[in-house]
């Protein structure tokens, strides 16, 4: 295929003429996502190349939770291992591959976005970016303090076999509670987000929260018990304490929220079926 071939496959413009409402011919909608799969393909390759150019740099930050909890474990005997002739190969390649994910995950996130953004109203537009750019911050935060509170986990869950055995800890299984640990707590970040998004929605409103938020401050530290791999009290804290406060924000955002939509619409909670009374 020529070059010319490839950027016409890149670009995805629309063959037929947009209307004048804006609507494209569906043959132009898969045009435009064929395009932006192909984007994001290349884009996971280049991160995928650039990730094995790194690989001992990102497999001693994986690795180093685990290092440190077997320096903080003293007496107890634990050691990594893999498995198989070709286990190093292929925690090779996932490890690349997994890097490749999280690092381009703005550019991927960005044309998951770019093609839906279209068919939006001007308004949902706006609140989108702004829920965008909110959500993207608090999910690395999360991912942060998880990374953070991941050795005293592990140092926790290997601290129940007995001194005298000797504990062996497949990497790739690591890996998996390594991507287990880290993404709960980026996605437990994102609740309060979502709490907004369904106050903005009309769906749950500010007197719902106040009144229902003894049993949901219950509720995040019992999602955070079950969440959490470790079974300590220390990494729960870490993940429910935050959470709380980022509920209590996102309740005063809906509470002040629902004020100005009570102050724009002051006969909303009207019924138009029943009679007003006379002067």
């Amino acid at each position: 295929m020529s070059l010319s071939g490839v950027v016409g496959l890149l670009s995805g413009r629309p063959v037929h003429p947009v209307g004048v409402d804006g609507k494209m011919a569906l043959s132009d909608h898969l045009r435009e996502l064929r395009a932006r799969i192909l984007k994001v393909a290349l884009i996971l390759a280049i991160g995928f190349g650039v990730a094995l150019i790194f690989y001992n740099r990102l497999f001693d930050l994986v690795y180093n939770p685990y290092l440190d909890a077997q320096r903080a474990l003293g007496g107890h005997r634990t050691q990594g291992v893999t498995e198989g002739v070709g286990a190093g190969f292929l925690l090779y390649f996932k490890l690349s591959g997994l890097a490749s994910l999280i690092g381009t995950s703005p550019f991927w996130l960005y044309q998951i976005w770019a093609f839906i953004l279209p068919a939006l109203l001007p308004r949902e537009k706006r609140w989108t970016a702004i829920f965008v750019a909110i959500a993207g911050p608090l999910f690395i935060v999360g991912v942060l303090i998880g990374y953070l509170t991941l050795p005293k986990g592990v140092q926790i869950l290997i601290s129940f076999n007995h001194q005298g055995v000797l504990n062996l800890v497949e990497f790739n299984d690591y890996l998996s509670f390594f991507i287990h640990t880290l993404l709960m707590f980026g996605v437990a970040f994102e609740i309060p987000v979502f709490v907004v998004m369904l106050n903005k929605a009309g769906v749950l409103p500010a007197r719902v929260l106040r009144a229902t938020r003894p049993w949901i401050i219950l509720g995040i530290f019992v999602f955070a018990a079950a969440a959490t791999p470790s079974t300590d009290p220390f990494t729960m804290c870490m993940m429910a304490i935050p959470m709380c406060v980022l509920y209590g924000i996102s309740e005063v955002i809906a509470r002040v929220s629902d004020r100005r939509k009570a102050a724009s619409r002051p006969y909303a909670d009207l019924d138009p079926d029943s009679p007003s009374p006379l002067p």
